[in-house]
């Protein structure tokens, strides 16, 4: 999947959660490691925090829960 692909919705929340799982942890645990609500992230996923940060929040947690991989971040938007 590439970065230009990945639009928000329940299905990418859905995909990012298991990506986190995948990787031994979860969406809750990222939030807290990188302080961040995940009420905020959850929002920023499913496309209801749509702004500048939401949309940098969102291309964060695609790439660090492999959803994406990091070349194709700079393309997400």
């Amino acid at each position: 999947m590439n970065g230009n692909d990945v639009k928000p919705g329940q299905e990418l929340y859905q995909q990012v959660r298991g990506g986190f799982i995948s990787r031994g942890t979860t969406l809750a645990a990222w939030c807290r490691e990188h302080g961040h609500n995940p009420t905020n992230a959850r929002s920023a996923l499913v496309g209801a925090w749509n702004g500048p940060k939401g949309q940098e929040l969102r291309r964060r947690l695609a790439e660090d829960s492999g959803v994406i991989r990091a070349s194709q971040a700079a393309a997400f938007g």
